[in-house]
C-alpha cells in the first residue's frame, strides 16, 4: 500500500481557508495509481504557532511537506513553515521544519533545523542514508537553485552541513482528482500501518448485520434481550435492539416460528433544535432533561426540558429557569449550560454576567433538596466559581471563564473551562482543568493546569480559540473533546487524550491530536460543528449532542449522532445514521423456539 501527502489550494475563507489549506493531508492507494482522500479531505499534520513574551501566539502554516522512512521503524515529514496565509515566515528564514512519526496518526513536532543563513526556503525533500547514517536533505531557494545539505541528528535547533549544489530535485507525478490537491510524495507503508490509517481516517461503513440462527423464548419480554450486531468495514462492532414482527406467533402453542424483525435505530434529522447552541443532555432520577444556549432571544435565557428518553426531548416543551433579571449579578449572555450530577445533587454549569461580554464568569447553581429540575423556584441562587483561596476564577473586565465542564475520575471530580484573558492583550481562548470540592462544586481545591491553547492553524482560525471541552470515559482512555475556531462555518473539534490511571493534573499525562476530529467536511450539510457534549441512555448507547450550523450562515443548530469507537478505542463522531445501519441490512429473520 502507498501513501500520498499533499496540501491544497486555499478556498472560500469560510469553506477551506489558507490556514486548513497550508497543511499536510494525506491519500492512500492499493495500487500506487488510484489515490483516495483520508479525513474527509482535511489536513492531518499542522505547524504550531510561535510564542511571544505576553502570550500571545503568531500563528503558523506549513508548505511542500515531505515524507520519509527514518530509522527504528519511524518516518519523517520535512516541511517549509510559513506565516499563516502561506507567505515566507521571517521566524523561519533559512530553516526547515522537521516532524516524525510511528504511524501517520500522531506526530511529534521535533522542530526548525538551520540549513543557510539569510535565504527563504520554497522546497525541501529528504531522506535517510542509513549506510553513513546522515539524514541529507535537498532544497531550493528564492532563485530556483537546489542545493545539498547533511544532518547527523535531527533536532530542533540543529545545524546542517555546508550546502552543495546539485541538479533540480524532481518529484513522481501524481495523476489524482483529489479536489484542490498539491501533490507531494508517495512511500509505501505496511498494510497494518496503512489499513489503520484507512480505518482511523474514514467513518467506518455498515457491512454485515448478524443475528442468531435460532432464539429460544416463552414471551415476547424474552426477546427485548436479543441483540443484533452489527459489523463495520474496519472490523468494529454495534449491538442493536430489534422490532420484532410477532402476530403469527402463538405463545400458548410450543414450536418453531420464522419471524422477521427489523433493527431499531433512533433517528435524529438535523437540526433537532434550531437556534440551540452548546447543547447538553443529562440524566436525573430516571428522567432525560436537554439545556443549551438561546440564539432566539440574544441568550438573555435558560430553558430546559423533561422527557422519559433521549428522543422525547426532541418536541418536549421548555421551561424556563433562568433569565437576566431575576438575581443583579445575573443581567446577560447566559451561555453553554451543563447538567452534572455530584454526590447526588443536581447542578448545572454556565456562563453569566452582570454587565457585557468582558464580565462573563462561571457560575453554578443547585437543584433544592426535592426539586423539579423544570421548576424555576427550585434552583437556588447561581454562585460565582472561585479558585482554592476563595478569590473568584477570573478577574472580571479582564479574563473571562465559561463552558465549564465537570466529571469523576478515580472518586475525584474535576471541573474543566475555557478561559480568555483580555487585558492588558488578547491571548485566546485556553482550556484548564482543576479538581473541585464536591460539597461545594462552585469551589477548586487545586490550582488550575493548562491543557491546550489554540496554537494550531484549525484551532486558531478568525479567532484564538480553546473552548468547550467534555470528557469520554473508557476502560483504557480518557478522552476530552474541545472546539475552536470561531464560532462560524470554521467551528470545529479537538481532541485530548489520556490513559486510564494516569495523573491529569500532569498536563504531560495529556497528549493532543494535531488535527480536529469533526469539521464542516466530516457530515455533509453540517457546517462549523462543535461544543459536544455526551449522555448515555438506557440501553449503554453513547449519543454526542452537539450544535452545528444547517448552511454556511445559518443559525447553530442542535444535533444528535450516536458515538461509535474505532479500532484503537477512540471516539468517532462522524458516523452518519445510513453508515451505522446499512438500510439495506436492516430487515432480518431468524428461527423462533417457542417453549412452555
Amino acid at each position: 500500500m502507498k501513501i500520498l501527502c499533499y496540501t491544497r489550494k486555499p478556498k472560500d475563507d469560510a469553506v477551506y481557508s489558507e490556514k486548513l489549506a497550508y497543511s499536510m493531508h494525506l491519500a492512500w492507494s492499493e495500487d500506487g495509481e488510484y489515490f483516495q482522500a483520508l479525513n474527509h479531505n482535511s489536513g492531518v499534520l499542522f505547524a504550531k504557532a510561535t510564542e511571544n513574551v505576553d502570550g500571545t501566539m503568531n500563528p503558523k502554516s506549513l508548505k511542500s511537506p515531505y515524507m520519509f522512512p527514518m530509522n527504528n521503524g519511524l518516518f519523517g515529514v520535512v516541511a517549509i513553515r510559513t506565516q499563516a496565509n502561506g507567505e515566507n515566515d521571517d521566524e523561519s528564514i533559512g530553516k526547515v521544519l522537521f516532524f516524525q512519526t510511528s504511524d501517520f496518526l500522531q506526530y511529534e513536532e521535533i522542530g526548525l533545523v538551520d540549513i543557510c543563513e539569510n535565504e527563504y526556503i520554497m522546497d525541501v525533500t529528504c531522506h535517510y542514508d542509513e549506510l553513513n547514517d546522515v539524514f541529507i536533505i535537498n532544497w531550493c531557494n528564492e532563485k530556483g537553485n537546489w542545493y545539498r545539505s547533511e544532518i547527523v541528528k535531527i533536532k530542533s535547533g540543529g545545524k546542517a552541513s555546508k550546502p552543495s549544489t546539485i541538479h533540480q530535485v524532481e518529484l513522481e507525478e501524481v495523476n489524482t482528482n483529489i479536489e484542490g490537491i498539491v501533490p507531494r510524495n508517495m512511500i509505501p507503508v505496511s498494510t497494518e500501518i496503512g489499513n489503520r490509517l484507512k480505518y482511523r481516517l474514514s467513518p467506518p461503513i455498515n457491512t454485515t448485520i448478524n443475528v442468531p440462527n435460532s432464539i429460544n423464548a416463552s414471551s415476547p419480554d424474552e426477546l427485548k434481550n436479543i441483540k443484533a450486531t452489527a459489523i463495520y468495514n474496519d472490523g468494529t462492532t454495534s449491538d442493536k435492539k430489534i422490532d420484532w414482527q410477532l402476530e403469527e406467533v402463538d405463545w400458548d402453542n410450543p414450536g418453531i416460528y420464522e419471524i422477521n424483525g427489523t433493527v431499531y435505530q433512533d433517528e435524529y434529522t438535523f437540526p433537532a433544535a434550531i437556534n440551540r447552541a452548546d447543547p447538553n443532555v443529562g440524566k436525573w432520577d430516571g428522567k432525560y432533561y436537554f439545556i443549551a444556549t438561546n440564539d432566539e432571544n440574544g441568550n438573555k435565557t435558560l430553558s430546559i426540558k423533561e422527557a422519559n428518553s433521549i428522543p422525547e426531548l426532541v418536541n418536549a416543551k421548555e421551561e424556563l429557569i433562568l433569565d437576566t433579571v431575576t438575581y443583579e449579578h445575573i443581567g446577560n449572555l447566559l451561555w453553554a449550560p451543563e447538567l452534572h450530577v455530584i454526590n447526588d445533587d443536581l447542578y448545572i454549569f454556565f456562563a453569566a454576567t452582570p454587565e457585557q461580554f468582558l464580565h462573563e464568569e462561571a457560575h453554578v447553581m443547585k437543584l433544592k433538596k426535592g426539586g423539579n429540575p423544570i421548576c424555576k423556584d427550585d434552583w437556588t441562587e447561581p454562585k460565582r466559581v472561585v479558585k482554592r483561596d476563595g478569590s473568584f476564577l477570573c478577574e472580571a473586565g479582564k479574563t473571562i471563564s465559561l463552558d465549564m465542564t465537570v466529571f469523576k475520575y478515580n472518586g475525584d471530580y474535576y471541573a474543566s473551562w475555557s478561559e480568555r484573558q483580555f487585558v492588558p492583550v488578547d491571548i485566546g481562548a485556553w482550556i484548564y482543568l482543576a479538581k473541585i470540592d464536591p460539597l461545594e462544586p462552585w469551589k477548586l481545591i487545586t490550582d488550575p493546569i493548562l491543557l491546550t491553547k489554540p496554537d494550531y492553524g484549525w484551532a486558531n482560525n478568525h479567532t484564538f480559540v480553546d473552548e468547550g471541552p467534555f470528557v469520554i470515559q473508557t476502560d483504557k482512555k480518557i478522552f476530552m473533546t474541545f472546539s475552536s475556531a470561531l464560532v462560524d462555518a470554521t467551528y470545529c473539534v479537538g481532541l485530548l487524550t489520556a490513559n486510564n490511571g494516569a495523573d491529569l493534573l500532569d498536563p504531560k499525562s495529556w497528549t493532543k491530536s494535531n488535527y480536529p476530529l469533526l469539521t464542516s467536511r466530516s457530515v455533509s450539510g453540517e457546517y462549523g460543528p462543535g461544543h459536544n457534549s455526551y449522555v448515555m441512555d438506557d440501553d449503554g448507547v453513547l449519543w454526542n449532542v452537539y450544535h452545528a450550523r444547517n448552511g454556511i450562515d445559518g443559525p447553530r443548530c442542535t444535533g444528535i449522532r450516536r458515538v461509535h469507537f474505532d479500532i484503537d478505542g477512540y471516539p468517532v463522531l462522524d458516523l452518519t445514521e445510513e453508515r451505522d445501519i446499512n438500510p439495506e441490512l436492516k430487515h432480518v429473520s431468524t428461527k423462533l423456539i417457542v417453549q412452555k
